[in-house]
């Protein structure tokens, strides 16, 4: 098919906070240098903002690379944490408030500031497009372009129109090639062309594999006596205590409102577990519970993260381009926050593509430099000090694991002369689900805890019905003759969002996938046992569409 294109110096994959912070750095070096650079950013959600989740804890100070205005200008940064308080949950009722002096520093938020990650999206974007940025939301990157000599050319805009099975539909529209000199992918956590790059240009050539959680949030209005604005909580241990780790989290916003989540690791083994129950629990202890009593829930979202660090962490150069931000893997899991980190490899990679395009540097070239400005910052000295992080977690479990970091950061700084690997793919450590007890969850009881899909429902989720289903089945069989016998088919479970039922045909076991439900969290992709799942893009547009997320 003949389709029509267009040219660009850059085009950026996804308007987060790493995409935007690259593009609004590439306008000022094109300013400062007095020569055109033109810009072009695809955003798959509705609009800027539409699909960002995060906690979000945020370290301000990057922006000074950014922005020496920031400071004056209406960014959304309106809530500084006033104090922090960490507890360890023993068990549904019972907690401990863990003192200052045993929490490793990383943990600690002064001058921090507890913001919308979507928010601060859509301000970037702002501040973009008025330096001449052409951003492009609710249309989907769906494939790579290469030029003959392997290196990419750019990207493909996904068709719309086409219906489930494969026809054209009246509304029909053929996708457009968007065609660069370098192309940066900053898609987010599991990226589907980022996966498929580091794959075909073997980015993580001698590297652990990359490691997840799964975070759920939603946002709560709740009575004001209860709300004490710029209260940072984190808690450790329960619910997640038989064979799971993670954590939660309790931010008090502006305006009465609360961000409650749970951050659960995917090297779960037990089958049986289901996050989205485990994140129901988790509101019903005490800590949490006194907090949320007589509150509105507002907004319900979930969403993968990646977790790896610096040992996990690809080369971020290939020939064509650039990979960054959490669809790299930049996020510091010691912090619980990637948002500074990702605009920072933004600033690195606009000074990097700035420098070379000016230079007049033809396009298609792996710029390994990137790589060199990466290792001289504070953001890989940021990463090489929590490398151990997560993977003393994984070796020793939450206590000794937290015993460690504690040591590690407070009193090595980081610098403890080891370090910890873990090689184990998350999906390859589910257990048979004939070695694990099934878990009784309590059913929901509409003021604390919810169901998944009146969960959904707040998560403003919209895909077209008929059109090709984006979760792709390898082998079609795998779900039932393998997953089910095996595992009791655990996509019914750690999906958050009721996208994966296995249902009664004529006797017969049928799996069933409800793509319309998706909130493109990725765990699928991720946490399948037989890796048999594929998450690509749906029609731009499509998904979730959170306010304030």
């Amino acid at each position: 098919m003949e389709r029509e294109s267009m040219e660009f110096d850059v085009v950026i994959v996804g308007a987060g906070p790493a995409g935007l912070a690259t593009a609004c750095r590439l306008m000022q070096i094109s300013k400062d240098a007095d020569k055109e650079i033109t810009v072009c950013v695809v955003e798959k959600g509705s609009e800027v903002g539409a699909h960002i989740l995060s906690g979000a804890v945020f370290e301000p100070d990057v922006l000074d690379e950014l922005f020496n205005d920031w400071r004056d200008s209406d960014i959304p940064l309106n809530t500084k944490v006033t104090h922090d308080e960490i507890y360890l949950l023993n068990s549904e009722t019972k907690s401990r408030l863990m003192p200052n002096s045993l929490v490793p520093k990383t943990m600690h938020n002064d001058g921090n500031y507890i913001i919308s990650v979507g928010n601060l999206s859509r301000w970037l974007a702002n501040r973009a497009e008025a330096m001449g940025v052409e951003i492009f939301p609710g249309f989907a990157a769906s494939e790579l372009l290469f030029n003959e000599d392997n290196s990419v050319k750019g990207i493909l805009i996904g068709d719309m129109g086409v219906s489930e099975n494969g026809q054209h539909k009246d509304s029909y529209m053929p996708g457009m090639e968007l065609h660069a000199k370098y192309t940066v992918f900053s898609e987010g956590c599991r990226g589907h062309l980022g996966k498929q790059l580091i794959q075909k240009y073997h980015l993580d050539n001698g590297k652990t594999p990359q490691h997840y959680g799964l975070g759920f949030k939603e946002i709560w209005k709740i009575p004001a006596e209860q709300h004490q604005e710029g209260k940072v909580v984190h808690t450790g241990g329960w619910p997640l205590v038989n064979g799971s780790s993670g954590g939660g989290f309790l931010y008090h916003m502006e305006d009465n409102q609360v961000a409650v989540g749970l951050i659960i690791d995917l090297n779960y083994k037990n089958p049986h577990l289901s996050p989205f129950d485990e994140f129901q629990r988790y509101k019903t202890h005490t800590v949490i519970a006194n907090t949320l009593a007589g509150g509105e829930r507002l907004v319900y979202g979930a969403r993968a993260i990646a977790k790896g660090g610096l040992n996990s962490l690809p080369k971020m150069s290939f020939p064509g381009g650039l990979i960054i931000g959490c669809n790299a893997g930049t996020l510091n899991f010691a912090k619980i926050k990637g948002t500074h980190t990702a605009i920072k490899s933004g600033i690195i990679a606009a000074k990097t593509l700035g420098e070379g395009l000016i230079a007049g540097l033809e396009g298609g070239k792996d710029l390994d430099c990137f790589q060199e400005r990466f290792e001289e910052s504070w953001l890989h000295e940021e990463l090489h000090s929590s490398r151990n992080f997560g993977s003393a977690l994984h070796k020793f479990g939450t206590l000794l694991g937290g015993a460690f970091n504690f040591i590690d950061q407070n009193w090595f700084g980081g610098k403890f002369p080891v370090t910890f690997r873990d090689n184990t793919p998350d999906y390859a450590t589910m257990g048979l689900a004939s070695d694990y007890n099934k878990i009784d969850y309590p059913k929901p009881d509409g003021k604390l805890s919810f169901d998944k899909l009146s969960s959904v429902y707040l998560s403003n989720t919209f895909h077209e019905e008929d059109q090709l289903c984006h979760l792709r089945l390898k082998d079609q069989s795998i779900p039932i003759s393998v997953n089910l016998v095996k595992f009791d088919e655990p996509a019914q479970r750690y999906c958050p969002a009721g996208v994966y039922e296995v249902v009664e045909d004529a006797g017969d076991k049928k799996f069933v996938i409800n793509g319309q439900n998706c909130i493109h969290c990725k765990t699928c992709d991720i946490k399948d046992p037989s890796q048999n799942i594929t998450w690509v893009t749906p029609e731009g547009g499509g998904g979730p569409n959170y306010p304030n997320m």
